[in-house]
């Protein structure tokens, strides 16, 4: 579990929308794309922040204690959909092919991030409260709190040329980097020097030719 935004009251928290340092902004985002993008994900020290796979937006979060989030009941939590299924093994399989290394996986606690996580089945998923759901930032000291917490998740270098997955959800995306992903989109970036490249993995697996379904 994570060990920066732990169920605690904490005070004089600010939010500092920074990633290496530096505030990020759309228009200053440097953007990498095709063959260009995998050939630096090959050679690995990347933070690949995935919003959650498409979802059933016919349910919804009924959250009304601490730790509901991690129910799998649709009738509580909203949960993947067939397609959100079907594309998070779909990302896992591509990056396969396209010999993209991953040393962790890091997801929200809820169901559907850490799904989508296990679907793409890359490694052993951890879970951590530093990339919750903002919704539910009330318990974890508030939005801010979570976002500094995302903040420095992004900016902490993987390690032995390995890459970072992370799979949270697009408002701490937008809350700590400004930057928002929808469904299934992936956000890179290369700490500590704060490049983000917001992209499409199915574009990259065709691009590429690798193979699978």
């Amino acid at each position: 579990m994570g060990f920066c935004c732990k169920p605690q009251v904490l005070s004089g928290i600010a939010c500092h929308v920074a990633v290496g340092g530096h505030p990020v902004r759309a228009q200053d985002t440097a953007v990498l794309t095709g063959k260009a993008l995998v050939q630096e994900l090959r050679a690995g020290r990347y933070n690949v922040y995935f919003r959650h796979a498409a979802t059933n937006w016919s349910q919804s979060d009924h959250i009304r204690e601490a730790g509901d989030w991690t129910s799998c009941d649709p009738s509580q939590v909203r949960q993947l959909s067939d397609e959100g299924r079907r594309s998070a093994r779909a990302v896992g399989r591509a990056m396969r092919a396209l010999k993209i290394p991953v040393g962790r996986i890091l997801a929200s606690p809820y169901c559907r991030t850490v799904d989508t996580a296990k679907l793409i089945n890359l490694g052993r998923v951890e879970t951590t409260t530093d990339i919750a759901n903002l919704r539910v930032a009330a318990y974890f000291s508030g939005r801010d709190a979570i976002a500094k917490c995302a903040q420095a998740r992004l900016t902490t270098p993987p390690v032995n040329s390995m890459n970072t997955v992370l799979v949270a959800h697009g408002n701490v995306a937008r809350h700590a980097t400004q930057v928002y992903a929808d469904e299934g989109e992936g956000i890179v970036f290369r700490p500590p020097k704060g490049t983000v490249s917001l992209s499409s993995w199915a574009g990259w697996r065709r691009h590429n030719g690798a193979a699978g379904k």
